[in-house]
């Protein structure tokens, strides 16, 4: 997928209108439900679907009980520790 950089001013109200290429590209129809996701880096656009994607791929790999019996060690030896 090719990164493209698209805009869409904001209207009375704070509408927006999404670009009519953008909208075809993604399958976007009347009435698609879209995510605003608030990120330290900005404000990702998505529907549910591509949400979940992305956190799919972003969490793959990633053992999260092992980090978090990871995390509970390293409290329990500060702990004895201190």
């Amino acid at each position: 997928m090719v990164d493209t950089t698209y805009v869409a001013p904001m209207g009375d109200r704070g509408r927006l209108v999404v670009p009519a290429d953008l909208r075809a590209k993604q399958q976007w129809q009347q009435g698609t439900p879209l995510l605003f996701i608030e990120t330290e880096a900005g404000v990702l656009l998505a529907t549910r679907e591509q949400a979940k994607r992305i956190i799919r791929s972003q969490l793959a790999g990633t053992d999260l009980v092992a980090a978090l019996l990871d995390e509970r060690r390293r409290a329990a030896q500060a702990e004895d520790a201190a």
